[in-house]
């Protein structure tokens, strides 16, 4: 049933991505959200799309989209339509997709798109991640290694400040904030970056559900913020992103500043 699921997702993944490039080039319709934040017609076309196909084959299924939510069941949809809005309505081509199933909130089944560069990104729990079917696996970089690069999302309005465990961590390793938390993920399980930290809470488990399980069956780990295991089909407390060897040392440094 899980290889159903995928492919379900990745017919979902194939036609967002059609979206996505469709309003790329044009008027993308950007607004501003209550919380500030930007949405654009992709956004919710995709959303919309995903809903109606949850509907017709998966009812008994519900959807918990960044832009629209529909039912109510442990079966989850959980979608991020448009990762790195910010980037996409000003053209700028690192924005993906993200798609997961969790049960009872476990993701069981992810899968990410990247249109730019054509490269989706597949797992099913336990049976290993993969892009463009081929496997990938994260790196053993440490942090002081001077290949290390990491990712960081920072905005003023987070319920966590993490500037002071970054400008720690800085000391070691080298940052970047490329505009999607979602697609830095991808690097991670692809073993080009060594973690990505991110600070996101309420209904930010759209952004990480996918991540979740395509970068542990990369051999990463995935937690929240102070190192614990969590549900992703409800608000998350943060997420380190990493391939499992730093994993620690960045919990250790971040619980310095933050409090659980």
């Amino acid at each position: 049933m899980n290889k159903e699921y995928l492919e379900f997702a990745i017919e979902i993944a194939k036609k967002a991505g059609e979206i996505m490039i469709k309003y790329f080039t044009e008027d993308n319709g950007a607004n501003y959200k209550y919380d500030q934040t930007i949405v654009t017609k992709a956004d919710t076309e995709i959303n919309e799309y995903l809903i109606n196909k949850v509907k017709e084959k998966y009812p008994t299924h519900s959807v918990d989209g960044e832009e629209k939510q529909f039912g109510k069941s442990n079966y989850v949809w959980i979608c991020d339509p448009v990762d790195g809005t910010a980037m996409y309505a000003r053209h700028i081509p690192t924005a993906v997709f993200s798609l997961a199933l969790a049960i009872d909130g476990e993701p069981i089944v992810g899968v990410v798109y990247d249109i730019f560069t054509n490269s989706l990104y597949t797992a099913i729990k336990g049976e290993g991640a993969y892009k463009n079917g081929k496997l990938i696996k994260v790196n053993n970089i440490e942090l002081n290694d001077k290949r290390s690069v990491a990712q960081y999302d920072m905005w003023p309005a987070s319920e966590y400040n993490i500037f002071d465990a970054i400008k720690k961590l800085g000391e070691k390793t080298y940052f970047v904030s490329i505009g999607s938390i979602i697609r830095a993920s991808m690097c991670v399980a692809n073993g080009d970056f060594t973690v990505a930290i991110f600070p996101g809470t309420k209904h930010k488990n759209c952004d990480i559900a996918a991540v979740k399980v395509i970068v542990e069956e990369a051999g990463g780990k995935v937690t929240d913020l102070f190192g614990k295991e969590q549900r992703y089909d409800k608000d998350i407390n943060g997420a380190i992103i990493s391939n499992g060897v730093v994993h620690q040392e960045v919990i250790d440094t971040i619980n310095k500043y933050l409090k659980d």
